[in-house]
């Protein structure tokens, strides 16, 4: 087994006190014989003190048993000094000393209370609003500079995301939108049928797919796809420094990766919202004709007379705002990201709970405006 590039002997000091003293280098490769070594000269009496000015050489592994120990002998009510450290020995045992940083002092949880975590909750949600909004006048700016350049703008791209956002997600907006519609349908059906009231299936169906259920679920889907998807591809740029250089080539971020997805979502959203309300209204055509039995003329004149050309610009009014904050919230998140693979997975699910919770927030807000004036 190798020798240790250390020594360690023990002197009187002119005082008559008992003194350690290091020589030569003290690397991590030697760190098992250094703490045993230094573990049993300082056991056998009260030694207070060592000197480290013939230390030639001292790693960080090295430093942090060093500090480790003093550490360990304060709590023990015999404190140990370093004497005649200076240069780089110096500056290592300083960077590792947890006297000054108090890094080594064991972290205690704080106590968890349930006004302090709505606290938080709330701060959290400010800060948030904070971003997004900051977010939403940068790209107010980059689209203003965008008009003056169009050239800027990366319009090549957008052939891409509108058939990834559009026709690829249009299968399973087509189902879950007709799923919906036949639940709602199949529901109202059962409890109308107990009074009679068959010929308002396509009143109860129409207006709460048109009006509330289209929008949403599409918007949510949309979310669960496009905008988690944004998400992910902007945070993994950002965390390989991919948008950094663009920044370097002298590219706007907002107009070059978040622009043309805001407008893609913004065209694409309330297309899909049509097709989700027509697939909606189609499964209560389906409930009326398979479980009362009713002919299909009979529904859709219902539905005629019941849904208005106001009701389907209120749901296509809805799609627009949630396509736009989908695309902003989802863009801000990704851009945000911080702290490589798990950053990105923490950015993605972030994005999509905050624009969950803004859809039924602004959702709530349209139903209670539209109320007010009676749409």
């Amino acid at each position: 087994m190798p020798s240790p590039g250390f020594t360690l002997a023990q002197i009187i000091a002119d005082d008559g006190s008992p003194r350690l003293v290091l020589a030569g280098s003290l690397t991590l490769a030697d760190g098992g014989a250094l703490w045993q070594q230094l573990r049993r000269a300082l056991a056998q009496q009260s030694i207070a003190v060592c000197d480290v000015s013939a230390v030639s050489r001292l790693d960080g592994g090295a430093a942090a048993l060093l500090q480790a120990l003093a550490v360990e002998r304060g709590r023990a009510g015999a404190p140990l000094r370093w004497l005649g450290a200076s240069g780089e020995v110096g500056r290592m045992l300083a960077l590792y000393d947890c006297a000054r940083s108090g890094s080594c002092a064991p972290v205690e949880p704080p106590a968890s209370t349930l006004l302090g975590d709505v606290g938080d909750f709330a701060h959290g949600a400010w800060r948030t609003t904070q971003a997004i909004l900051a977010f939403l006048g940068d790209l107010v700016v980059g689209v203003l500079a965008a008009l003056r350049r169009p050239r800027t703008v990366h319009t090549g791209e957008l052939g891409v995301l509108f058939e990834r956002a559009g026709a690829d997600g249009l299968p399973i907006v087509m189902l879950i939108n007709f799923l919906v519609g036949a639940i709602l349908g199949l529901q109202g059906a059962i409890q109308l049928h107990r009074f009679g009231g068959d010929q308002f299936l396509a009143n109860l169906v129409g207006l709460s797919v048109v009006r509330e259920l289209g929008p949403l679920m599409t918007a949510i889907l949309v979310t669960g796809r496009s905008g988690a998807a944004y998400a992910a591809e902007l945070g993994t740029m950002t965390v390989n420094e991919e948008v950094d250089a663009l920044r370097t080539l002298g590219q706007d971020p907002q107009r070059f990766l978040v622009f043309p997805r805001v407008l893609t979502l913004l065209c694409v959203v309330p297309l899909l919202t049509v097709v989700g309300d027509l697939l909606g209204s189609v499964g209560g055509l389906f409930v009326a004709m398979t479980y009362l039995d009713q002919p299909m003329v009979v529904y859709l004149q219902s539905l005629q007379q019941a849904v208005s050309l106001g009701d389907v610009g209120t749901g296509l009014l809805k799609s627009f705002v949630f396509g736009g904050t989908i695309a902003l919230v989802s863009c801000q998140r990704g851009l945000a990201t911080r702290g490589g693979a798990d950053g990105v997975g923490r950015a993605t699910t972030s994005a999509v709970v905050v624009v969950l919770f803004a859809l039924v927030v602004l959702d709530g807000v349209f139903t209670w405006v539209f109320s007010l004036l009676d749409w």
